[in-house]
């Protein structure tokens, strides 16, 4: 069994019709903000790709994919771990314009996940990339774009509120931005799991920046590919949980890599041996568009608006029979 909490006094704030009905409005609600914010349309996401295309996660940065051969084409096949380099691919290819970009739901299964309040074998969330300019490779147009993904979830608790009156969490709208290093020498003896916890103890939303490289600890943060957002440009956001008192992660995010991040991140990295693949020949020839992308976690999305204590709660998944057996004693419903 992972680990497990049950708050003291637990109860769901809504019946098992209602937290239907108000994971579905999440479900209308978010997306449809975001895409409105950040310029985005929706597309159709793979479900799997030809793992020598190079277009899914790397390796390490998200564990072993689930993978399969299919015969008749002649195609080893991983299930997508994020949409980040083919959403990056699909701007060129669907002839997305300066300054706009898409979105999907995304589907999958990471099995080495260990589940516990609010980590699942099944993962479902929104991916999304839009196409930039060169010029706003910086640090204001992440905190920019991060301050709009605040809002569109800010905006979507209210109207969770409006339609369900017994929902009272309000997250905070006020981004607090820290680098992994800052969080790291003000915590030194913490896990980096435990730092974000204390951040957002005081800080109720919070994006820690620059999350990849290697810390004064000799160990970074949290394991980032090298070949997807650019190290120094990237981030994690994170919001308090006021029902598990912790810090929750809602999405990871960054301006992704050019050339020249791309060269010197898999030096630090050790994969060069990845460059000679599909989607780094196309980068590294110029031949994708620079972009800002990110993943939005959907279930531990209506989690946290819905004040729910296990993700569980809002997808339907598989657990042990230990923690089965704890969430029925506690009158906690597993869907």
């Amino acid at each position: 069994m992972g680990h497990l909490i049950i708050p003291d006094g637990y109860r769901p704030r809504l019946t098992s019709r209602e937290l239907q009905r108000a994971v579905a409005l999440i479900h209308e609600e978010f997306p449809s903000r975001l895409a409105s914010c950040l310029n985005l349309r929706e597309v159709r996401a793979p479900l799997f790709v030809d793992r020598a295309s190079g277009l899914n996660e790397s390796p390490g940065a998200a564990g072993p994919a689930v993978s399969f051969d299919i015969p008749d084409i002649n195609v080893h096949a991983e299930m997508i771990h994020s949409l980040s380099k083919w959403a990056r691919v699909a701007l060129k290819r669907y002839e997305f314009k300066l300054g706009t970009g898409l979105y999907a739901s995304v589907h999958t299964v990471r099995p080495d996940v260990r589940p516990d309040n609010m980590r699942s074998v099944y993962v479902d969330q929104w991916d999304w990339e839009k196409h930039i300019d060169p010029q706003n490779r910086d640090t204001q147009y992440l905190r920019d774009t991060v301050r709009d993904i605040v809002t569109c979830i800010c905006d979507a608790a209210e109207t969770l509120r409006k339609a369900f009156p017994a929902l009272t969490f309000r997250p905070d709208r006020d981004v607090y931005f820290i680098t992994a290093q800052e969080l790291e020498d003000r915590f030194p003896h913490l896990s980096p799991a435990e730092r974000e916890t204390e951040i957002c103890r005081v800080h109720r939303t919070v994006f820690l920046t620059c999350v990849g490289p290697d810390l004064h600890s000799g160990a970074p943060h949290a394991v980032r590919a090298p070949d997807c957002d650019d190290w120094s440009l990237n981030g994690t956001l994170f919001m308090w949980n006021p029902v598990l008192k912790q810090a929750c992660e809602l999405s990871t995010m960054g301006i992704r890599v050019d050339a020249e991040a791309l060269r010197r991140q898999l030096t630090a990295a050790d994969c060069e041996n990845v460059r000679f693949l599909l989607f780094h020949q196309m980068l590294l020839n110029g031949d994708l568009p620079q972009s800002i992308g990110g993943g939005i976690g959907a279930s531990r999305l209506c989690m946290l608006l819905l004040e729910a204590c296990h993700i569980g709660e809002v997808q339907a998944g598989l657990w042990d029979a230990e923690t089965v057996r704890a969430c029925e004693e506690a009158e906690i419903p597993l869907l």
